[in-house]
C-alpha cells in the first residue's frame, strides 16, 4: 500500500512541474491577447494628415483674386489634407525615392502623416482616361524605390486604385494579382500603413472583391481602401467595407470621402450635383474603419467627360461647385 507521505510527495512534484507550464500558458495567452489587441488598434489614431503646400488646390488658391470669395473657398479647400498621387509620369524612376523621402520628411517636420497613392501599374486603367503606367520590368523597381524611402519614414499608402477591381473586365486577373503581390512584398517591413484598393460599393460584390484581395495578399497589410475617386455615400461604403472585412479575416479599411457628401447619381466620371464629403480624420470608435481620407483631390477632373479637362487636371469650376454643394 502506498503511504500518505509518498502520495503527498507525488502531488507536490506534480504541482511543481505544473507551475511553470501554467505560467508559460499565462504568458503565451497574455502575449496572444496583446497581439490581437495590437491588430485591432487603429495605427492612424491621433494622426494629423499632411497638407501638401504644393497641391493643385494650393496653387489655385494662390492664383485666385486676393480677397475674393473664390480665393477664400479655394484656400479652405487647400487647407484640407489630401493624398499625394505617385505617378511615374510625375515621379519617375530616377527621382521617386528622393521625392517620397523629401515629402515624408516635410510631413514629419510638420508633425503630420503623409498619404501616398501608388498609381503606376502596367497598362494602368486598361487604356481609359488614366491610361499609362510602367513596363512589367520597371514597375517592381519603381515600387521598391518608394518602399526604400519609407523604410524609416511613416506614411499611409494606398496601392493601385482600380487595379484589382478592373482586372476581370481587363482580362488580366493573374497578372494584376501578381503585380499587387509585388507591391505588398516591397512595402512589408517599412513604416508604411498599407491599404490595397478594393473598388467601391457599386462595383464588384463583396465576395468577388474579397477573393481578389485575399489572392493579392491583403492579410499581409493593414487592409483595403474603398470609394477612391468615387462618390458613393459613407453609409454604403461602411456596409461594403464591413462585408468585405468579414471575408478577409477582419481586414480594416479607409474610405475616400473627398466627394461623397451628396452620394452618387450612378455616374463615376465628373457627375454634376455632387458635394465635398467628411473632412479627413482618423476614426475613434475602434471599429473596422480606420479613417475618412481625401484620396482624390476634389478639384481634379476624372477625365474628359461631362465637359471636364484631362484626368488629374485642376478644374476650378467643379472644385467651387463641390464646395458650394457642401455648404462651404
Amino acid at each position: 500500500m502506498e503511504s500518505t507521505g509518498s502520495r503527498l510527495g507525488l502531488s507536490l512534484g506534480i504541482i511543481a512541474l505544473a507551475a511553470p507550464i501554467v505560467a508559460l500558458g499565462l504568458f503565451i495567452g497574455s502575449f496572444a491577447i496583446t497581439a490581437v489587441e495590437a491588430m485591432r488598434s487603429n495605427p492612424l489614431a491621433g494622426a494629423t494628415f499632411y497638407t501638401n503646400p504644393d497641391s493643385t488646390a494650393r496653387v489655385a488658391a494662390a492664383a485666385a483674386d486676393p480677397g475674393s470669395a473664390d480665393a477664400a473657398t479655394l484656400t479652405r479647400l487647400a487647407d484640407q489634407p489630401a493624398a499625394i498621387w505617385l505617378l511615374p509620369e510625375r515621379y519617375p524612376m530616377d527621382t521617386v525615392r528622393a521625392d517620397v523621402a523629401a515629402i515624408a520628411d516635410a510631413a514629419a517636420a510638420a508633425g503630420q502623416l503623409p498619404v501616398f497613392v501608388i498609381y503606376g501599374i502596367p497598362d494602368r486603367d486598361c487604356g481609359n482616361f488614366s491610361t499609362g503606367g510602367l513596363s512589367e520590368s520597371d514597375y517592381p523597381i519603381w515600387v521598391e524605390s518608394i518602399a526604400t524611402a519609407l523604410d524609416t519614414r511613416a506614411a499611409v499608402v494606398i496601392l493601385e486604385p482600380d487595379a484589382l477591381a478592373l482586372a476581370q473586365q481587363c482580362g488580366n486577373v493573374p497578372q494584376r494579382v501578381a503585380q499587387i503581390q509585388q507591391g505588398v512584398a516591397a512595402l512589408q517591413g517599412t513604416l508604411a500603413t498599407v491599404y490595397l484598393d478594393a473598388g467601391h460599393s457599386d462595383w464588384l460584390d463583396a465576395a468577388t472583391t474579397a477573393n481578389l484581395l485575399n489572392q493579392a495578399g491583403v492579410q499581409n497589410v493593414r487592409g483595403f481602401a474603398t470609394n477612391v475617386s468615387n462618390y458613393n455615400d459613407s453609409a454604403a461604403e461602411q456596409a461594403f467595407g464591413e462585408a468585405v472585412s468579414a471575408l478577409t479575416n477582419g481586414a480594416h479599411f479607409i474610405v475616400d470621402t473627398s466627394r461623397n457628401g451628396a452620394g452618387s447619381n450612378g455616374e463615376w466620371c465628373n457627375p454634376t450635383g455632387r458635394a465635398l464629403g467628411a473632412t479627413p480624420e482618423a476614426t475613434t470608435d475602434d471599429g473596422l474603419r480606420d479613417a475618412n481620407l481625401w484620396v482624390k483631390e476634389p478639384g481634379e477632373s476624372d477625365g474628359t467627360c461631362n465637359n471636364g479637362p484631362a484626368a488629374g487636371e485642376w478644374w476650378p469650376e467643379r472644385a467651387l461647385q463641390l464646395a458650394a454643394a457642401a455648404g462651404w
